[in-house]
């Protein structure tokens, strides 16, 4: 069930002007492609959340650029994109604690794909959880191709 978990990549960035294009430039040089991202942040420093087509070129030369990296798993879960659809799979989820998600910005066959971060210790169930309800969880090597 490994090939179900997709590496994310995180970035701890001091809030400072420069430091996301710092990184962009970083992985374009690199010929690592960003797939999906969002960014939280803080009064004093963000952390940029990624899906990239290679995560370890990516941890090391971010690493080798002298950022802070991290890598986490996560599911990509195809989610029917029709209204309700979200919350359809999000109540299968209702005694887990969903830490984040975020969305690519495409579709596979007609679903939206959505990125969820739960505890370690809950991935295997939440994949049980989805996969006997119909729920598709991406491979993490489609999810690099998207």
């Amino acid at each position: 069930m490994t090939d179900r978990l997709t590496k994310q990549i995180s970035v701890f960035l001091e809030n400072k002007s420069g430091r996301l294009a710092e990184v962009c430039q970083t992985l374009g040089t690199n010929g690592v492609n960003i797939r999906a991202l969002c960014i939280a942040d803080t009064s004093d420093f963000g952390i940029l959340r990624m899906i990239v087509d290679t995560p370890e070129v990516a941890t090391q030369c971010l690493r080798d650029a002298g950022f802070s990296v991290g890598e986490t798993n996560v599911l990509a879960v195809e989610i029917p994109d029709v209204p309700g659809g979200l919350g359809g799979v999000i109540s299968l989820l209702e005694d887990v604690n969903v830490e984040y998600m975020y969305a690519f910005f495409t579709t596979v066959e007609g679903n939206a794909v959505v990125v969820f971060r739960m505890a370690d210790e809950e991935i295997q169930q939440v994949i049980g959880t989805l996969t006997s309800n119909n729920v598709h969880i991406l491979p993490a090597e489609d999810v690099y191709a998207l």
